[in-house]
């Protein structure tokens, strides 16, 4: 990186956590420029671990924002509990002033990351699950960095920008306005130098014979025409887990390949390798 981005803490991954150069590149010009970062890629390739990294790394604490079918971009900032409300007005007794909304006013994951006394990282997960206005409804706020709280009319302004991680699974198209306020990186699934650099993260008394093993299975499964959802970094991981834990030897093993469900999901994937596999 230049030295136009030397003026903050840049980030270069963690000791579990393995980014590419495009990726760190993408992190640092966001911090840079202080937009939100969109993160694209296969589910399982490190989006949200990513955030929790990033938070880490500098020290940051990380508010998480899993959205949902039914999130709705207000109740990131905050709901007023009108149901608490009335409860205390009828069984609280004279010990509660019900008289105080602001006691009632509960702020979301974005109100908290602009309300935080200090710089915070924010993850808003999965953005692409909510409806289609729910990204625009968030402009806004991601720029100006402040909103009104209605009821009470307190204005809530970020002390210092958050760092902004959105995560999409690319289940819908997100609008060109949304577009045009993030930088954008997708994440490329992990070329075989790179998983054997993750794998010997999370595994690293990992021998060379049993990762080349591994790999070739897992690579050879990514493969497979016509299979419906391809195992992900994090299965495997998982995979060579159990294959430890048994002390299964791959190069020993003939016909078929064991703990098949670690790292195939589907009913159909599952019976399509075990077919190629008797072919």
């Amino acid at each position: 990186m230049s030295d136009a981005f030397d003026t903050f803490d840049q980030f270069c991954g963690t000791a579990s956590y393995i980014a590419s150069d495009e990726l760190r590149h993408a992190v640092n010009v966001a911090v840079a420029l202080a937009r939100p970062l969109l993160v694209r890629g296969e589910p399982g390739t490190g989006k949200t671990l990513l955030a929790e990294n990033l938070a880490s790394s500098l020290g940051l604490p990380l508010i998480r924002w899993h959205v949902k079918s039914t999130t709705k971009a207000k109740d990131g900032l905050y709901v007023y509990d009108t149901v608490a409300r009335l409860h205390d007005s009828r069984f609280a007794g004279d010990g509660v002033d019900v008289r105080d909304i602001a006691r009632y006013i509960k702020l979301g994951p974005l109100g908290q990351a602009l309300d935080a006394p200090s710089r915070v990282v924010l993850l808003i997960d999965e953005v692409d699950k909510a409806d289609l206005e729910f990204p625009n409804d968030l402009l806004h706020e991601l720029d100006a960095m402040r909103f009104r709280i209605e009821e009470t009319g307190r204005e809530v302004a970020a002390r210092e920008r958050p760092i902004v991680i959105i995560t999409s699974n690319n289940e819908k198209e997100l609008p060109d306005a949304f577009l045009r306020r993030c930088v954008f990186h997708y994440i490329q699934f992990p070329t075989r130098e790179l998983m054997i650099e993750i794998v010997r993260v999370h595994h690293p008394d990992i021998t060379d014979r049993v990762l080349d093993n591994a790999l070739e299975v897992f690579f050879g499964l990514r493969a497979t025409p016509k299979l419906r959802k391809k195992p992900s970094t994090s299965e495997l991981i998982d995979w060579i887990c159990a294959l430890k834990k048994a002390g299964v030897d791959l190069s020993r093993v003939s016909g078929g390949i064991p703990f098949l469900g670690t790292l195939l999901k589907t009913e159909q994937d599952v019976e399509l390798v075990g077919k190629r596999a008797k072919a």
